[in-house]
């Protein structure tokens, strides 16, 4: 079996929404350390506001940079499949 061609826009649906739940992962750290200090260096209270956008910000910029970073791939994928063949998968 040989994959031909990606659906780029339903690849980079399920891609932009795992790197968004990643995001998310990834805003949670960020906030969890804000709001011990991590990230205040004397700036009274920057440090869990800070924290608190991370979790709304994060899963957005991961989501939209995964969406649109995969259409870009998959569209490349889809323009040089057929120049090397494409990827053989063998399923059993």
């Amino acid at each position: 079996m040989v994959i031909n061609r990606v659906g780029p826009l339903s690849t980079a649906k399920v891609v932009g929404l795992l790197y968004a739940i990643l995001g998310l992962a990834m805003g949670a750290i960020v906030s969890i350390v804000s709001v011990f200090g991590g990230f205040s260096s004397g700036r009274g209270d920057a440090g869990p506001v800070f924290g608190v956008a991370a979790v709304v910000f994060f899963p957005v910029a991961y989501g939209i940079a995964g969406f649109v970073m995969t259409l870009i791939i998959t569209w490349l994928y889809n323009a040089l499949a057929p120049l090397v063949g494409g990827i053989e998968i063998d399923l059993r």
